[in-house]
């Protein structure tokens, strides 16, 4: 049986937020799927599909920077195990994805067929317009009517394309009965047409093909930004159900027998190699380790595991074989609950109505009742249909929402484009609008306030000798705290003392002698060591009895204290929610000056906690990196994740922090505040537009020129506002 090492983390120098690389090799047709959390940059995209295209048996890697995977297609034979230890042996964290539960985001293909009806939009409206031009100069009779059918030759099938999302949208609301943003835009542009050819026909003055296609083209470019806003958003439950391994180790007749994880029932025995997750929740038949739940329940410190006790599935094993007998599989496991719960916390976020769509809702029907009443007046007035008609239509036209379609998606693109250049990526339409109304920050600590990387704090208190030999004993251990001794060690540049005997216990600690003595590092009480230190820590003894406790600390990200102190300053309240140890949480949170906290938390907990306080009227940002905060990253108001974070928690979180910094959060929420100002100012102004052109429209004066002029001021109005977000803060 072939182990597989643990992964250590690599970091790149210089790594910076790239574009998104298109995915080259479709998620069907890879036969591998692995999940990269450590990349960061070009740089890591090459050095992955250089070290992946060097196997013999590897037809092809494509690495997606976005999704932080790699998409392999390998000879039959090859297994993930073995090219996530060639990874390793580059420096890169990697673990499998089942392909079968991913439900790959496909190229944006509905964000390019708008532009492509945007295109045609736009090129047939400035054809149009040159047309309109010399008609508003005073071209008439024959000359007048020959521009007009040109126009409507040009206009109709323009229209019919471009157009089609909206009546779409109209249609499929009115099959509902009920009224949406999509049914004056549809009616208006079929109104002018109509009236445009009828006119038209009877050699009319007036024809509103122009103002048809120009409210079609300003209509999808806001259609369009919303859609750009949209795209970067997955689905968290997917990212969980993925992280279940495809296959694992059955005994059969004493024997490891590898099957699909989905052919295991309750009560096989199932072996998990160091370095693999756990197929399914089980309990430990066979010997002892320590597992990594930091991606479950964000605890820093490897747990033992020893026949008797628990484990859960996606739980990493760190050191030692170990055999499970299995009492929860497939959609009963922990990890599908939590995928489960995830998912209802979505649900419960998408019912969130936007500024938008509120303003649609008394909008729409406003609109109709004042065309109607018009066309009623002017017909009982006048007696003329032919009148009346052309009134109502232009009272559509004038009073279409072409501002206000274009008031939300400028602003968000706007101020997207600011915070993306502070290192903040908006996933979510509406994220700005719901960040803007956040009362309380929730932050997760390991990972998001910390690094997720222990550091050794007391290195020089050893003496040289000391030092060079439990170097040597902590690079026999793929522990994460002998990572951190191994760390320390290379900084100072120290050879590891010759040492023989060199030995893993797992669950335990490394042992090897030197000069006849035996010298350990590992768990404090079996190097017989006692401590009061309430952090993280482990003993070294080097054969002479005394024992010596090794300090760690998982150290601050940077940004952490300015944002913090931000957020309190606008009067932000600050609460900290942790998997970890008591002891561990009461100290960082006295150090970081959080008085509300609390420790050792499950995933449902911290759901639970995080829905209490919406339920309760506060609008909660939620701020976490790790599998045990994913379901309350769903729950939250809004939420936010490292661009480090695992695939899950980035795919639940309306916005993606790029870099280590954490300071650029509380300057979110300032410009969210200041977005959600532009965005109602700039309804004002749609609604003061309304107010001047309505009277003209119902009072007979809105003439094609007015209505281009008027939607085209409303429209640059709306756009010179929102920009003003991109100013100074």
């Amino acid at each position: 049986m072939t182990s597989v090492q643990t992964n250590t983390p690599v970091a790149c120098p210089g790594c910076v937020a790239m574009p998104p690389r298109e995915m080259e090799l479709p998620a069907q047709a890879a036969k591998l799927v692995l999940s990269l959390p450590t990349i960061h940059c070009q740089n890591c995209i090459a050095s992955v599909e250089r070290a992946l295209s060097a196997h013999a048996k590897v037809r092809s890697a494509r690495v997606n920077l976005t999704l932080k995977r790699a998409l392999i297609d390998a000879e039959p034979d090859v297994m993930a195990p073995e090219l996530i230890a060639l990874l390793d042996a580059s420096g890169f964290e990697a673990y499998e994805l089942d392909p079968k539960a991913l439900n790959e985001t496909a190229t944006n293909t509905a964000g390019r067929d708008l532009l492509m009806r945007l295109a045609v939009a736009g090129f047939a409206s400035m054809n149009v317009m040159l047309l309109s031009v010399a008609v508003w100069s005073g071209a008439a009779d024959a000359t007048r009517d020959l521009f007009h059918w040109i126009s409507a030759a040009i206009a109709l099938p323009a229209i019919a394309f471009s157009a089609q999302p909206f009546f779409r949208n109209a249609w499929s609301a009115l099959r509902a009965g009920r009224l949406n943003m999509d049914v004056p835009i549809s009616l208006a542009i079929l109104l002018a047409l109509a009236t445009s050819l009828w006119e038209t026909w009877l050699s009319g003055h007036h024809a509103y093909f122009d103002a048809a296609l120009t409210l079609t083209f300003f209509l999808l470019a806001g259609r369009w930004l919303d859609a750009r806003a949209r795209s970067a958003a997955r689905s968290a439950a997917e990212e969980l159900t993925a992280l279940e391994v495809p296959r694992a180790w059955k005994i059969e007749g004493g024997k490891p027998v590898e099957v699909p994880v989905a052919t295991l029932g309750v009560g096989d025995h199932v072996l998990v190699h160091p370095g693999a997750r756990a197929p399914s929740d089980g309990m430990v038949l066979e010997g002892h380790s320590e597992v990594d739940r930091s991606m479950l329940t964000g605890e820093t410190v490897p747990v033992p595991r020893r026949p008797g006790d628990e484990m859960g599935a996606g739980e990493v094993n760190l050191t030692g074989l170990l055999v499970l007998r299995a009492t929860a599989v497939g959609q009963d496991t922990s990890l599908q609950r939590m995928a489960a719960l995830v998912a209802i916390a979505e649900g419960g976020r998408s019912r969130y109505t936007s500024l938008a769509d509120r303003a649609a809702k008394l909008y729409a029907p406003g609109v109709h009742i004042l065309s109607a009443l018009a066309f009623l007046g002017w017909l009982i007035w006048s007696g003329d249909l032919r009148v009346s008609l052309n009134i109502a239509a232009a009272v559509l036209i004038i009073t279409c929402p072409c501002a206000l379609g274009l008031a939300v998606p400028a602003v968000t693109t706007a101020a997207s484009g600011r915070l993306f250049g502070k290192g903040l990526l908006i996933k979510n339409a509406t994220a700005l609008e719901r960040l803007a109304e956040v009362d309380t920050v929730v932050f997760d600590k390991t990972g998001t306030l910390t690094t997720g990387h222990p550091a050794l704090m007391n290195w020089d208190d050893l003496t040289v000798s000391q030092q060079r030999l439990v170097y040597a004993l902590a690079r026999g251990s793929e522990h994460p705290l002998s990572r951190a001794i191994v760390d320390a060690a290379e900084r100072a540049k120290l050879e590891p003392a010759p040492v023989s005997d060199l030995r893993e216990l797992p669950g335990f600690g490394t042992s090897a002698m030197m000069n006849g003595r035996l010298s350990k590092l590992g768990r404090l009480e079996w190097v017989g060591a006692v401590s009061d230190f309430d952090g993280l820590c482990a003993a070294f003894d080097c054969g002479d009895g005394r024992p010596f406790v090794l300090k760690f600390e998982d150290s601050e990200r940077p940004g952490a204290r300015p944002s913090i102190k931000g957020l309190r300053d606008m009067g932000i309240n600050v609460i900290l929610l942790s998997g970890d140890r008591t002891p561990v949480v009461k100290s960082f949170a006295r150090n970081m000056n959080i008085s509300d906290w609390q420790a050792e938390l499950l995933p449902v907990d911290k759901e639970g906690l995080v829905r209490a306080m919406g339920e309760n009227g506060r609008k909660v940002l939620m701020v976490g990196d790790g599998l045990n905060d994913t379901a309350a990253l769903a729950a939250a108001h809004v939420s936010i994740s490292p661009a480090q974070a695992l695939d899950a928690a980035r795919a639940a979180s309306d916005i993606v922090l790029l870099g280590n910094d954490l300071a650029p959060i509380a300057e979110a929420v300032s410009v969210a505040q200041n977005a959600t100002q532009r965005i109602k100012e700039n309804f004002r102004i749609a609604t003061l537009y309304n107010v001047i052109a309505i009277p003209l429209a119902v009072a007979g004066m809105a003439t094609p020129l007015i209505a281009a002029l008027a939607m085209s001021a409303s429209s640059i109005s709306v756009s010179l506002n929102a920009l003003r977000v991109r100013g100074r803060r």
